[in-house]
């Protein structure tokens, strides 16, 4: 679709969801787009390659963690892959700071491109896995928060993540509809990092005809992480907390 149609409908669908979109916002998404479908041709960034169903699945749903995200200033997106949430929500937060956190280079070259072509200085993109760069002093305990989306079921995610938060920072991760088994799952996990769910907010998008019901956890973190977590990738998947 031509470019003003994009940005027509890119407005339309974020008004449904009472999500506050400038034209320059909606201007760079539509950068954001162009950029992802002509580099999806050259390696697997996302199975979503309809535009409508970018707006809606990547960009609006990306856009549902600015109903949760307040004074945070410093956030770290960890498995960010095509740039979901973070990319996005860079785009749409000019005044907060966002590392991008992925361990395929690949990736991060496409997310370098579009910083560079939208002029973002408020992206920084970080090449490494989670469980090895929590545990440098430059990332340990140093955000104000984290996202993420479809990277890993919840105890294992917890265990990446929660070294990354400062103490009375949260962490902000987008699932599914079976956030309730996760949660069942992660009971251990909570205590032993020492987290608290403080919130689960629930949405739903339609597209085609269908619903999709989607949620944000909230997981507060009170106190520091226990200097021996995040383990190794072996370990964590070996045995998850």
């Amino acid at each position: 679709m031509k470019s003003e149609e994009f940005i027509e409908l890119l407005c339309k669908e974020c008004e449904k969801q009472d999500i506050q979109l400038t034209e320059k916002h909606a201007e760079k998404l539509n950068v954001y787009k162009d950029l992802l479908i002509e580099w999806n041709e050259k390696m697997n960034l996302t199975a979503i390659v309809d535009e409508h169903e970018i707006i809606v699945k990547h960009f609006v749903d990306c856009l549902m963690c600015t109903k949760v995200i307040k004074d945070e200033k410093n956030i770290i997106d960890i498995g960010t892959g095509a740039g979901f949430p973070g990319m996005v929500l860079a785009i749409y937060y000019e005044d907060k700071e966002f590392t991008l956190l992925d361990a395929l280079n690949k990736r991060l070259i496409f997310l370098q491109e579009v910083a560079n072509k939208l002029d973002l200085k408020n992206v920084h993109i970080v090449h490494g896995r989670a469980e090895e760069e929590a545990r440098k002093e430059e990332f340990r305990e140093k955000f104000d928060a984290t996202v993420s989306r479809a990277v890993a079921q919840l105890p294992i995610l917890l265990e990446y993540i929660s070294p990354f938060v400062k103490v009375g920072g949260k962490s902000i991760i987008m699932k599914g509809d079976s956030v309730q088994e996760e949660i069942k799952l992660s009971t251990n996990a909570l205590n032993v990092l020492k987290l608290k769910i403080n919130r689960c907010f629930e949405y739903v998008y339609t597209i085609n005809n269908e619903d999709y019901h989607r949620n944000i956890l909230i997981i507060q973190k009170n106190m520091c992480t226990p200097p021996k977590y995040p383990r190794n990738y072996g370990q964590i998947k070996k045995k998850t907390l």
